[in-house]
Protein backbone atom coordinates (compact mmCIF):
# COMPACT_ATOMS: atom_id res chain seq x y z
CA UNK A 1 0.00 0.00 0.00
CA UNK A 2 1.21 3.67 -0.84
CA UNK A 3 0.14 4.98 2.33
CA UNK A 4 1.13 1.90 4.61
CA UNK A 5 -2.17 2.10 6.41
CA UNK A 6 -5.27 -0.61 5.98
CA UNK A 7 -7.89 1.29 6.98
CA UNK A 8 -10.01 -2.47 7.83
CA UNK A 9 -7.28 -3.42 10.76
CA UNK A 10 -7.65 -3.88 13.92
CA UNK A 11 -4.03 -4.43 14.38
CA UNK A 12 -1.19 -2.25 12.74
CA UNK A 13 1.54 0.05 13.68
CA UNK A 14 1.30 3.19 12.16
CA UNK A 15 4.25 5.60 12.28
CA UNK A 16 2.62 8.91 12.46
CA UNK A 17 5.89 11.09 12.13
CA UNK A 18 6.04 9.81 8.68
CA UNK A 19 2.07 9.84 7.63
CA UNK A 20 2.04 13.72 8.39
CA UNK A 21 5.15 14.37 6.08
CA UNK A 22 4.05 11.97 3.33
CA UNK A 23 0.98 12.71 3.09
CA UNK A 24 0.92 16.57 4.59
CA UNK A 25 -1.39 16.15 7.63
CA UNK A 26 -0.62 18.95 9.83
CA UNK A 27 -0.56 19.33 13.80
CA UNK A 28 -4.08 20.53 15.39
CA UNK A 29 -1.92 22.64 18.42
CA UNK A 30 -1.03 25.52 15.74
CA UNK A 31 -4.90 26.31 15.50
CA UNK A 32 -5.96 25.57 19.43
CA UNK A 33 -5.61 29.42 20.36
CA UNK A 34 -8.28 30.08 17.67
CA UNK A 35 -10.62 27.58 19.03
CA UNK A 36 -13.08 28.73 21.43
CA UNK A 37 -13.35 26.71 24.57
CA UNK A 38 -11.64 23.95 23.18
CA UNK A 39 -12.58 20.44 24.15
CA UNK A 40 -10.01 17.99 26.10
CA UNK A 41 -9.39 15.95 23.18
CA UNK A 42 -7.82 18.67 21.75
CA UNK A 43 -5.89 20.06 24.71
CA UNK A 44 -4.78 16.51 25.55
CA UNK A 45 -3.17 16.15 22.12
CA UNK A 46 -5.47 13.01 21.24
CA UNK A 47 -6.57 14.83 18.54
CA UNK A 48 -3.04 15.13 17.16
CA UNK A 49 -3.33 16.19 13.22
CA UNK A 50 -5.70 18.01 10.90
CA UNK A 51 -6.00 18.00 7.23
CA UNK A 52 -7.40 21.56 5.73
CA UNK A 53 -9.31 22.42 9.20
CA UNK A 54 -8.87 26.17 8.89
CA UNK A 55 -12.31 26.71 6.88
CA UNK A 56 -13.88 24.88 10.21
CA UNK A 57 -12.16 26.97 12.66
CA UNK A 58 -13.79 30.23 10.62
CA UNK A 59 -17.00 28.86 10.34
CA UNK A 60 -16.90 28.40 14.01
CA UNK A 61 -15.61 32.03 14.62
CA UNK A 62 -17.60 33.27 12.20
CA UNK A 63 -21.08 31.84 12.44
CA UNK A 64 -21.35 30.55 8.97
CA UNK A 65 -22.67 27.31 7.75
CA UNK A 66 -20.51 23.77 8.12
CA UNK A 67 -21.00 20.02 8.13
CA UNK A 68 -19.82 17.82 10.55
CA UNK A 69 -19.69 13.89 8.84
CA UNK A 70 -18.39 10.55 10.60
CA UNK A 71 -19.72 6.89 9.69
CA UNK A 72 -19.72 3.75 11.88
CA UNK A 73 -19.38 0.28 10.49
CA UNK A 74 -21.85 -1.95 12.98
CA UNK A 75 -19.52 -5.13 13.06
CA UNK A 76 -19.92 -5.34 16.57
CA UNK A 77 -21.12 -3.53 19.59
CA UNK A 78 -19.74 0.11 20.36
CA UNK A 79 -17.61 0.06 22.85
CA UNK A 80 -15.18 3.51 24.70
CA UNK A 81 -13.07 2.64 21.85
CA UNK A 82 -15.66 4.46 19.72
CA UNK A 83 -16.33 7.15 22.10
CA UNK A 84 -13.97 9.67 20.88
CA UNK A 85 -15.56 10.09 17.23
CA UNK A 86 -18.96 10.44 18.79
CA UNK A 87 -17.60 13.48 21.01
CA UNK A 88 -16.41 15.07 18.42
CA UNK A 89 -18.91 14.72 15.98
CA UNK A 90 -21.33 16.13 19.00
CA UNK A 91 -18.57 19.02 20.10
CA UNK A 92 -18.99 20.16 16.63
CA UNK A 93 -22.56 20.04 16.40
CA UNK A 94 -22.74 22.32 19.27
CA UNK A 95 -20.44 24.83 17.80
CA UNK A 96 -22.92 25.07 15.53
CA UNK A 97 -22.42 22.34 12.66
CA UNK A 98 -25.19 20.48 10.71
CA UNK A 99 -24.66 16.88 11.81
CA UNK A 100 -24.51 13.77 9.66
CA UNK A 101 -23.61 10.39 10.97
CA UNK A 102 -23.94 7.07 8.77
CA UNK A 103 -24.63 3.76 9.74
CA UNK A 104 -22.44 1.76 7.26
CA UNK A 105 -23.79 -1.50 7.16
CA UNK A 106 -23.20 -1.79 3.36
CA UNK A 107 -19.04 -1.64 4.36
CA UNK A 108 -19.72 -3.68 7.54
CA UNK A 109 -21.36 -6.68 5.10
CA UNK A 110 -19.34 -6.50 2.47
CA UNK A 111 -16.09 -6.83 4.58
CA UNK A 112 -16.67 -8.19 7.58
CA UNK A 113 -19.46 -10.50 6.27
CA UNK A 114 -21.95 -9.07 9.13
CA UNK A 115 -25.87 -10.16 8.31
CA UNK A 116 -28.07 -7.60 7.63
CA UNK A 117 -29.99 -7.91 10.68
CA UNK A 118 -26.69 -7.96 12.92
CA UNK A 119 -26.03 -4.72 11.21
CA UNK A 120 -29.23 -2.93 11.67
CA UNK A 121 -28.90 -4.36 15.66
CA UNK A 122 -25.41 -2.92 16.18
CA UNK A 123 -26.46 0.01 13.81
CA UNK A 124 -29.46 0.76 16.35
CA UNK A 125 -26.71 0.51 19.46
CA UNK A 126 -24.08 3.36 17.67
CA UNK A 127 -27.52 5.63 17.06
CA UNK A 128 -28.37 5.47 20.71
CA UNK A 129 -24.87 6.11 21.98
CA UNK A 130 -25.11 8.81 20.12
CA UNK A 131 -28.30 9.98 21.39
CA UNK A 132 -27.05 9.83 24.89
CA UNK A 133 -24.33 11.86 24.37
CA UNK A 134 -26.36 14.48 22.91
CA UNK A 135 -25.98 14.30 19.09
CA UNK A 136 -28.39 16.40 17.39
CA UNK A 137 -28.46 15.69 13.27
CA UNK A 138 -29.44 13.33 10.90
CA UNK A 139 -28.55 9.70 10.74
CA UNK A 140 -28.99 7.08 8.18
CA UNK A 141 -28.00 3.35 7.11
CA UNK A 142 -26.22 3.14 3.80
CA UNK A 143 -28.37 0.81 2.40
CA UNK A 144 -31.58 2.50 2.80
CA UNK A 145 -30.16 5.58 1.15
CA UNK A 146 -31.35 5.96 -2.25
CA UNK A 147 -29.67 9.07 -2.56
CA UNK A 148 -26.66 8.27 -1.40
CA UNK A 149 -26.60 5.16 -3.78
CA UNK A 150 -26.92 7.86 -6.53
CA UNK A 151 -24.04 9.91 -5.37
CA UNK A 152 -21.70 6.84 -4.66
CA UNK A 153 -22.50 6.27 -8.71
CA UNK A 154 -21.13 9.50 -9.54
CA UNK A 155 -18.38 9.11 -7.42
CA UNK A 156 -17.24 5.91 -8.62
CA UNK A 157 -17.08 7.27 -12.41
CA UNK A 158 -14.30 9.28 -10.92
CA UNK A 159 -12.49 6.48 -9.30
CA UNK A 160 -10.66 3.17 -10.99
CA UNK A 161 -8.80 0.47 -9.76
CA UNK A 162 -5.16 1.91 -10.07
CA UNK A 163 -6.42 4.98 -7.53
CA UNK A 164 -7.69 1.84 -5.29
CA UNK A 165 -4.58 -0.11 -5.73
CA UNK A 166 -2.58 2.54 -4.94
CA UNK A 167 -4.45 3.97 -1.67
CA UNK A 168 -5.70 0.20 -0.72
CA UNK A 169 -3.74 -1.84 -1.74
CA UNK A 170 -6.46 -3.22 -3.49
CA UNK A 171 -5.48 -6.48 -5.92
CA UNK A 172 -7.41 -8.88 -8.33
CA UNK A 173 -8.48 -11.15 -4.80
CA UNK A 174 -10.32 -7.82 -4.04
CA UNK A 175 -14.09 -8.23 -3.85
CA UNK A 176 -15.84 -6.24 -6.09
CA UNK A 177 -18.80 -5.47 -3.19
CA UNK A 178 -15.50 -4.31 -0.63
CA UNK A 179 -15.00 -1.35 -3.68
CA UNK A 180 -18.08 -0.51 -3.99
CA UNK A 181 -18.00 0.10 -0.38
CA UNK A 182 -15.33 2.49 -0.82
CA UNK A 183 -17.23 4.29 -3.16
CA UNK A 184 -20.23 4.60 -0.55
CA UNK A 185 -17.99 6.07 2.20
CA UNK A 186 -16.61 8.53 -0.26
CA UNK A 187 -20.08 9.52 -1.27
CA UNK A 188 -21.02 9.78 2.32
CA UNK A 189 -18.51 12.35 3.08
CA UNK A 190 -19.86 14.06 0.57
CA UNK A 191 -22.99 13.26 1.11
CA UNK A 192 -23.94 16.65 3.65
CA UNK A 193 -22.93 19.08 0.94
CA UNK A 194 -25.12 17.38 -1.72
CA UNK A 195 -28.78 16.90 0.79
CA UNK A 196 -28.50 20.68 2.03
CA UNK A 197 -25.75 22.56 0.05
CA UNK A 198 -21.99 22.90 -0.49
CA UNK A 199 -20.30 24.07 2.93
CA UNK A 200 -16.83 23.24 4.45
CA UNK A 201 -17.39 19.58 6.11
CA UNK A 202 -15.47 18.26 8.66
CA UNK A 203 -14.68 14.55 9.43
CA UNK A 204 -13.20 13.20 12.51
CA UNK A 205 -11.58 10.13 11.97
CA UNK A 206 -8.86 7.66 13.85
CA UNK A 207 -5.51 8.42 12.11
CA UNK A 208 -6.21 4.71 10.28
CA UNK A 209 -8.99 6.59 7.69
CA UNK A 210 -6.85 8.99 6.23
CA UNK A 211 -6.77 6.99 3.09
CA UNK A 212 -10.81 7.97 2.66
CA UNK A 213 -10.29 11.23 3.34
CA UNK A 214 -7.26 11.39 0.50
CA UNK A 215 -9.83 9.59 -2.00
CA UNK A 216 -12.48 12.05 -1.25
CA UNK A 217 -10.62 14.92 -1.64
CA UNK A 218 -9.56 14.00 -4.91
CA UNK A 219 -12.94 12.94 -5.95
CA UNK A 220 -14.94 16.10 -4.87
CA UNK A 221 -12.46 18.09 -6.97
CA UNK A 222 -12.46 15.98 -9.85
CA UNK A 223 -16.72 16.27 -10.03
CA UNK A 224 -16.53 19.96 -9.89
CA UNK A 225 -17.01 22.12 -13.03
CA UNK A 226 -14.49 24.55 -12.43
CA UNK A 227 -11.83 25.46 -10.18
CA UNK A 228 -11.11 29.12 -9.20
CA UNK A 229 -7.40 30.46 -8.76
CA UNK A 230 -6.26 33.90 -7.93
CA UNK A 231 -3.92 35.17 -10.33
CA UNK A 232 -1.79 38.17 -10.18
CA UNK A 233 -4.91 41.34 -10.24
CA UNK A 234 -7.20 38.72 -11.22
CA UNK A 235 -9.17 35.72 -10.47
CA UNK A 236 -9.43 32.98 -13.18
CA UNK A 237 -12.41 30.59 -13.30
CA UNK A 238 -11.37 27.87 -15.68
CA UNK A 239 -13.36 24.92 -17.26
CA UNK A 240 -12.60 21.28 -16.14
CA UNK A 241 -15.93 19.60 -17.70
CA UNK A 242 -18.39 22.21 -17.38
CA UNK A 243 -21.12 22.67 -19.70
CA UNK A 244 -20.34 25.57 -22.11
CA UNK A 245 -23.71 27.29 -20.76
CA UNK A 246 -22.51 27.31 -17.35
CA UNK A 247 -19.45 28.64 -18.48
CA UNK A 248 -21.47 31.91 -20.07
CA UNK A 249 -23.01 32.21 -16.87
CA UNK A 250 -19.54 32.85 -15.03
CA UNK A 251 -18.93 35.79 -17.73
CA UNK A 252 -22.31 37.02 -17.22
CA UNK A 253 -21.80 36.96 -13.19
CA UNK A 254 -19.23 39.32 -13.46
CA UNK A 255 -19.53 42.32 -15.47
CA UNK A 256 -16.58 43.65 -17.15
CA UNK A 257 -15.15 39.86 -17.34
CA UNK A 258 -13.53 38.35 -20.42
CA UNK A 259 -14.03 35.16 -21.48
CA UNK A 260 -12.05 33.13 -23.35
CA UNK A 261 -11.96 29.72 -24.67
CA UNK A 262 -12.43 27.38 -21.37
CA UNK A 263 -12.15 30.07 -18.97
CA UNK A 264 -13.33 33.55 -17.81
CA UNK A 265 -10.51 36.18 -16.35
CA UNK A 266 -11.87 38.33 -13.52
CA UNK A 267 -10.27 41.69 -13.15
CA UNK A 268 -9.83 42.62 -9.41
CA UNK A 269 -11.54 39.97 -8.63
CA UNK A 270 -12.24 38.54 -5.07
CA UNK A 271 -11.53 35.11 -4.66
CA UNK A 272 -14.04 34.38 -1.86
CA UNK A 273 -16.86 35.94 -3.58
CA UNK A 274 -16.11 34.23 -7.05
CA UNK A 275 -15.64 31.15 -5.52
CA UNK A 276 -19.21 31.13 -3.97
CA UNK A 277 -20.82 32.81 -7.11
CA UNK A 278 -19.28 29.57 -9.09
CA UNK A 279 -20.69 27.33 -7.01
CA UNK A 280 -24.05 28.59 -7.48
CA UNK A 281 -23.93 28.66 -11.15
CA UNK A 282 -22.90 25.06 -11.26
CA UNK A 283 -25.66 23.71 -8.90
CA UNK A 284 -27.68 25.25 -11.14
CA UNK A 285 -26.20 23.61 -13.91
CA UNK A 286 -26.05 20.44 -12.40
CA UNK A 287 -23.57 20.13 -11.05
CA UNK A 288 -22.36 19.79 -7.00
CA UNK A 289 -19.95 22.88 -6.04
CA UNK A 290 -18.44 20.47 -3.53
CA UNK A 291 -15.70 22.06 -1.06
CA UNK A 292 -12.93 19.42 -0.17
CA UNK A 293 -13.52 17.94 2.75
CA UNK A 294 -11.59 18.54 5.92
CA UNK A 295 -10.62 16.32 8.87
CA UNK A 296 -9.41 16.04 12.18
CA UNK A 297 -7.57 12.57 13.26
CA UNK A 298 -7.21 11.16 16.73
CA UNK A 299 -4.71 8.65 18.39
CA UNK A 300 -5.99 5.01 18.98
CA UNK A 301 -7.57 4.56 22.09
CA UNK A 302 -5.01 1.65 23.47
CA UNK A 303 -7.00 -1.84 24.20
CA UNK A 304 -7.10 -3.14 27.38
CA UNK A 305 -4.40 -5.96 26.61
CA UNK A 306 -2.18 -3.66 24.28
CA UNK A 307 -3.04 -2.72 20.65
CA UNK A 308 -6.07 -0.88 19.17
CA UNK A 309 -9.16 -1.44 20.96
CA UNK A 310 -11.58 -3.29 18.31
CA UNK A 311 -14.64 -4.75 18.40
CA UNK A 312 -13.07 -8.30 17.56
CA UNK A 313 -11.24 -8.34 20.28
CA UNK A 314 -13.95 -9.00 23.41
CA UNK A 315 -10.88 -8.63 26.07
CA UNK A 316 -9.51 -5.54 24.52
CA UNK A 317 -12.63 -3.09 25.45
CA UNK A 318 -15.32 -2.16 27.49
CA UNK A 319 -18.42 -2.22 26.17
CA UNK A 320 -21.40 0.60 27.34
CA UNK A 321 -23.64 -2.51 28.23
CA UNK A 322 -20.97 -4.44 29.76
CA UNK A 323 -21.82 -5.66 33.73
CA UNK A 324 -20.16 -4.26 36.55
CA UNK A 325 -18.51 -7.83 37.10
CA UNK A 326 -16.69 -7.36 33.79
CA UNK A 327 -15.56 -4.22 33.38
CA UNK A 328 -14.27 -4.68 37.27
CA UNK A 329 -12.31 -8.13 35.54
CA UNK A 330 -11.41 -6.42 32.33
CA UNK A 331 -9.85 -3.35 34.58
CA UNK A 332 -8.03 -5.54 37.02
CA UNK A 333 -6.41 -7.31 34.39
CA UNK A 334 -5.43 -4.55 32.34
CA UNK A 335 -2.15 -4.17 30.98
CA UNK A 336 -0.68 -1.18 32.51
CA UNK A 337 2.90 0.75 32.08
CA UNK A 338 3.75 -0.34 35.75
CA UNK A 339 7.18 -1.44 36.50
CA UNK A 340 8.06 -5.47 37.06
CA UNK A 341 8.50 -5.03 41.17
CA UNK A 342 6.73 -2.87 43.37
CA UNK A 343 10.54 -1.84 44.49
CA UNK A 344 11.06 -0.95 40.94
CA UNK A 345 8.10 0.88 40.77
CA UNK A 346 8.60 2.81 43.44
CA UNK A 347 12.31 3.74 42.60
CA UNK A 348 11.42 4.06 38.48
CA UNK A 349 8.11 5.39 38.25
CA UNK A 350 5.85 4.29 35.85
CA UNK A 351 5.23 5.11 32.16
CA UNK A 352 1.30 6.13 32.04
CA UNK A 353 1.76 7.19 28.30
CA UNK A 354 2.39 2.79 27.80
CA UNK A 355 -0.51 2.22 30.29
CA UNK A 356 -3.89 1.38 29.17
CA UNK A 357 -5.50 2.13 32.60
CA UNK A 358 -4.23 5.99 32.39
CA UNK A 359 -5.30 6.43 28.83
CA UNK A 360 -8.79 5.63 29.79
CA UNK A 361 -8.33 8.72 32.20
CA UNK A 362 -6.56 10.81 29.74
CA UNK A 363 -9.54 10.51 27.30
CA UNK A 364 -12.90 9.99 29.07
CA UNK A 365 -12.60 9.31 32.63
CA UNK A 366 -11.07 12.49 34.46
CA UNK A 367 -12.56 15.85 32.87
CA UNK A 368 -10.53 17.75 35.33
CA UNK A 369 -6.86 18.51 33.62
CA UNK A 370 -5.17 19.18 36.95
CA UNK A 371 -6.36 15.97 38.23
CA UNK A 372 -5.16 14.08 35.63
CA UNK A 373 -1.86 15.83 35.60
CA UNK A 374 -1.61 14.76 39.21
CA UNK A 375 -2.02 10.98 38.46
CA UNK A 376 0.48 11.07 35.47
CA UNK A 377 3.12 13.11 38.13
CA UNK A 378 2.31 10.57 41.07
CA UNK A 379 2.65 7.61 38.68
CA UNK A 380 5.68 9.04 37.06
CA UNK A 381 7.11 9.71 40.88
CA UNK A 382 6.64 6.09 42.02
CA UNK A 383 3.79 7.46 44.17
CA UNK A 384 1.15 5.87 42.78
CA UNK A 385 1.03 2.13 42.49
CA UNK A 386 -1.12 0.01 39.30
CA UNK A 387 -3.71 -1.41 41.50
CA UNK A 388 -4.46 1.78 43.48
CA UNK A 389 -4.45 3.47 40.43
CA UNK A 390 -6.99 0.47 38.54
CA UNK A 391 -9.45 0.53 41.51
CA UNK A 392 -10.00 4.03 40.98
CA UNK A 393 -9.93 3.84 37.03
CA UNK A 394 -12.50 0.93 37.91
CA UNK A 395 -14.71 3.09 40.16
CA UNK A 396 -14.50 6.10 37.53
CA UNK A 397 -15.42 3.74 34.83
CA UNK A 398 -18.77 2.27 36.61
CA UNK A 399 -20.05 5.60 37.36
CA UNK A 400 -19.66 6.63 33.67
CA UNK A 401 -21.28 3.58 32.26
CA UNK A 402 -24.16 3.84 35.01
CA UNK A 403 -24.93 7.21 34.26
CA UNK A 404 -24.10 6.70 30.56
CA UNK A 405 -26.45 3.46 30.52
CA UNK A 406 -29.77 5.89 31.90
CA UNK A 407 -28.93 8.20 29.45
CA UNK A 408 -29.00 5.55 26.34
CA UNK A 409 -32.50 4.17 28.03
CA UNK A 410 -33.75 7.72 27.98
CA UNK A 411 -32.43 7.83 24.27
CA UNK A 412 -33.36 4.99 23.03
CA UNK A 413 -36.63 6.25 21.68
CA UNK A 414 -34.83 8.66 18.92
CA UNK A 415 -33.42 5.93 16.70
CA UNK A 416 -36.92 4.93 15.57
CA UNK A 417 -37.55 8.83 15.43
CA UNK A 418 -34.82 9.49 12.79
Amino acid sequence: MQSEINPWSANQSIDTDKLFTEFGIEPIEPLLPEIRNSPTFMRRGIVIGHRDYRPIVDAMNNGTPFHVLTGFMPSGHPHLGHLMVMKEVAWHVQQGGNGYVAVADREAHAVRNISWDKCNEYGREYLTCLYALGYEGDTYYQSTNNRLKDLAFEAAIKMNFSDLQAIYGFGQETALAHAMSVATQVADILFPQADIGPAPTIVPVGIDQDPHIRLTRDVAHKLRFFTVEKRDGYVSVRSKNAPEEALAAVHKAFPGSKKYEGHVDIKGGNLPEVDATVRTIEIEYGGFGFYSPSATYHYFMQGLQGGKMSSSAPESFIGFCDTEKAVKKKIMGALTGGRMTLEEQKKLGGEPDKCSVYLLNLFHMVEDDDELTEICRACKAGELMCGTCKKATYERVKEFLSDFKEKMDEAEHKVDER
